[in-house]
């Protein structure tokens, strides 16, 4: 079974700076993946905030409640200069998780929004592909959800 791509793309209704700003803190990142998965530290990273070349391990549970491993991010590039996030991820049954974020203003006061993620799990590959398509389209409702409210 070879990689697949998951790629999905939506204009959010907020400036890039705003958006790599919330980008940076852990808790947005449990707004924008809940219900459908948690992340919780395993270990006590405090108030954890993304930076390149750093390493974070959580407990990862499917619709907050189905037990899915360990969750590992190595964040490879957190450039903010350029607004793109990359990161080498995997858990317990997804050897591949490569994700991708780019942010471009297509506007004034609005993002183009792109999620790009590489997935391998062997056999369990088409499944996970399935489930990571829906995921990030959930994830990027939640985005806009998000941005609507901090901007009011």
């Amino acid at each position: 079974m070879k990689r697949k791509t998951v790629a999905e793309t939506s204009l959010f209704p907020a400036s890039k700076d705003t958006i790599f700003s919330l980008l940076k803190e852990l808790k947005t990142l449990q707004y924008v993946a809940a219900p459908l998965a948690t992340f919780s530290p395993l270990t006590d990273f405090g108030n954890i905030i993304w930076q390149e070349n750093s390493d974070f391990v959580f407990r990862f549970r499917l619709f907050g409640v189905l037990p899915f491993g360990v969750h590992t991010i190595h964040v490879v590039e957190f450039d903010e200069v350029s607004y793109e996030i990359y990161t080498n991820e995997k858990n317990t049954h997804v050897q591949v998780w490569n994700h991708r974020i780019i942010l471009e203003s297509v506007e004034a006061g609005k993002t183009q929004y792109t999620d790009e993620v590489e997935i391998y799990a062997g056999w369990k590959t088409p499944l996970v592909y399935h489930w990571a398509k829906y995921f990030y389209k959930h994830r990027q409702k939640r985005w806009i959800k998000l941005l609507q409210h901090s901007i009011k």
